[in-house]
């Protein structure tokens, strides 16, 4: 066929040319490999590439309260932090603030509450209220060994630096850290029940509240014995509807007095009309009124005060003394 002819040719005609030789150039397989290609680059057409990124925001850009330095933390600052941390409805009646560095480093806030809890005495109760955090990480908040049980109403936070993060509660009862923790949390509790007692007021209500706790403690702490002693409140025979100090009845004492003089009984009624009482009157000495179940405990074990022997108006060996003078 020549030039010219092909020329000639409509446009269908071609293409069915065109398919012929196809058909004989291409076999089956080829065919299917093309279309194999076909799809493939398809396919990576259709393909999309993701970049992921992530931007993190930092929810709490504060210290912890008891990170901070006690200048540069409010009075309401405290007053949240001890709401969230007792859940109670009432502010914090004192706070004590401290850290502690040298061979032992460690950081506390302690807080005193208004009111005590209703199950203050019951046995199931956690022993504590002292949350521990060593290094920020917190650890437990029910350990034994950081507060002594007479102290239970005190509630607070340490964060110690040189406890492991993975202590256990067998290795707390035997860590000797834990002991000059405890120690240095006694001193300052008993320094902050000192501050309150500077405000008559205040002390008033901590004492209708804890008073029960600092008698125990009496009982029970002997090395502090002498310290919580000077923190405890008595009606007498002289003072009226106010309650003194052991110290204060020591320097009101009589010339001559070497004992210091208490009764019990239910009320303030019941001793107050006792005839134990008439042979001290007449001679104008003081009686303490101890009309709380647990004085008689607590006398047990505080014997002596300032180097005064406190001594019961009811022993039998007293009144005969008496009857003789």
């Amino acid at each position: 066929m020549s030039r010219r002819a092909r020329r000639r040719r409509s446009p269908t005609a071609r293409m069915r040319v065109k398919r012929r030789r196809r058909k004989k150039v291409t076999s089956p397989r080829s065919r299917r490999s093309m279309r194999r290609r076909r799809r493939r680059r398809r396919r990576r057409k259709r393909r999309r590439t993701w970049e992921v990124s992530h931007e993190w925001e930092q929810l709490n850009k504060n210290k912890p309260l008891w990170m901070r330095k006690s200048e540069d933390v409010t009075n309401e600052e405290y007053a949240s932090f001890y709401k969230s941390l007792s859940n109670d409805w009432e502010d914090h009646l004192a706070v004590k603030h401290f850290s502690v560095e040298g061979q032992l480093e460690f950081r506390a806030l302690l807080f005193v509450p208004r009111r005590a809890p209703f199950d203050l005495f019951e046995t199931k109760k956690k022993r504590n209220n002292i949350k521990l955090y060593v290094r920020r990480v917190f650890i437990m908040d029910d350990c034994e060994e950081l507060m002594p049980e007479w102290l239970n109403f005190v509630k607070g936070v340490v964060d110690s630096e040189d406890l492991p993060l993975n202590i256990s509660r067998e290795t707390l009862q035997q860590n000797k850290i834990l002991r000059v923790i405890k120690k240095n949390l006694v001193k300052k509790c008993l320094e902050m029940f000192a501050e309150i007692a500077e405000k008559k007021d205040d002390y008033k209500k901590f004492y209708e509240q804890f008073g029960k706790c600092l008698k125990l403690g009496v009982h029970e702490d002997s090395t502090n014995r002498t310290k919580v002693a000077e923190l405890l409140r008595y009606h007498t025979s002289k003072s009226g509807d106010e309650q003194i100090s052991l110290k204060e009845y020591v320097d009101r004492m009589k010339e001559g007095q070497n004992d210091i003089y208490y009764i019990t009984g239910e009320s303030i009624a019941a001793v107050s009309s006792s005839p134990f009482l008439e042979t001290l009157r007449k001679k104008g000495i003081e009686v303490l009124y101890m009309i709380d179940p647990i004085d008689e405990y607590a006398t047990q074990q505080l014997k002596e005060f300032d180097g005064k022997k406190l001594k019961s108006t009811t022993k039998e060996g007293l009144t005969n003394r008496k009857e003789e003078d």
